[in-house]
């Protein structure tokens, strides 16, 4: 019985594996088109319209920019992942590749937040804002969340490695860190400042939204910032949900080699699902916003 199990889950890991070979670069090709073709043309419309840029437009434009930043890293993750995770471009675009798609979720959450609270402050507090709301302070904030973004993802520069794995035949891009601890801490952040700490803060400068929204446009404003909202949380959501399992994992909760491959396994599903964020976003923008319809 104890034989017969064992083959049955090495037969159902393989399939798992050979599905993901299989249909993971189709779904990641589709991603990197549409997200080009969608944050190129969002880009376009923000940067050359001919009236100046409002402060949520600076936020949305930069959105925008991280996310083509992130499409345009998948080609090499395709290419890997149809030589099954054989890493063919060096050490230094391991590194380059996987700080900008770290960059991305942690960049496109906080300028989702900064959205919230800009309309928040604009519409409850219109007479206290100053020169705080002006288009330079906007580009500050933006900056400082390119900053911060770099600064997050940048264990992807310190532990990320091309090492050969003689089992498998391959040099593999992969994390290695030199203890478990910095696993545990990622884990951390990923959770509390890529989740727990921005989608309350949206949430309430959302809800607040309702009760000040004098008229359609601005109500169609906060509409559109709860709707990029949800759709983050649907395509992130998962992946939360996988980083929360795997420090469980760490602290022995939940153990086991059956858990190994599930965590491994869905770590490859729950990650794609959220970079199609990237390229939905410029959809919501023409199919919900009515401003930028019109622009």
């Amino acid at each position: 019985m104890e034989s017969a199990t064992r083959d049955e889950m090495v037969c159902n890991q393989t399939a798992a594996w050979d599905w993901v070979y299989t249909m993971q670069p189709a779904y990641m090709s589709i991603i990197c088109f549409l997200g080009v073709i969608g944050n190129s043309f969002v880009l376009c419309v923000f940067c050359l319209q001919r009236r100046h840029s409002s402060v949520a437009d600076i936020y949305l434009s930069n959105l925008a920019a991280a996310d083509l930043l992130m499409v345009l890293c998948l080609p090499f993750w395709v290419t890997t992942i149809i030589h099954k995770f054989h890493w063919r471009f060096g050490e230094p675009m391991c590194q380059l590749i996987n700080i900008v798609i770290g960059m991305n979720y942690y960049c496109s959450v906080l300028f989702i937040t900064a959205v919230s609270v800009d309309r928040y402050l604009a519409l409850t507090r219109p007479l206290s804002q100053g020169r705080k709301r002006q288009a330079f302070w906007a580009r500050g904030i933006c900056f400082s969340i390119w900053i911060a973004g770099i600064l997050l993802s940048f264990p992807a520069l310190l532990f990320r490695s091309v090492e050969y794995f003689p089992d498998l035949g391959i040099y593999a891009c992969y994390v290695a860190y030199p203890h478990q601890g910095w696993r545990l801490r990622y884990n951390m952040t990923v959770n509390i400042v890529g989740f727990l700490i921005p989608v309350p803060i949206v949430s309430f400068c959302s809800q607040k939204l309702r009760k000040y929204s004098r008229n359609s446009v601005e109500r169609k404003a906060e509409y559109l910032v709860l709707v990029v909202l949800a759709v983050f949380i649907l395509c992130w959501l998962p992946y939360q949900i996988l980083i929360f399992l795997d420090t469980l994992y760490y602290y022995n909760i939940i153990s086991g080699c059956t858990w190994v491959h599930v965590l491994d396994i869905s770590n490859q599903l729950t990650t794609y699902l959220g970079y199609s964020n990237s390229s939905l976003n410029p959809f919501l923008y023409v199919i919900v916003g009515k401003h930028f319809k019109r622009r």
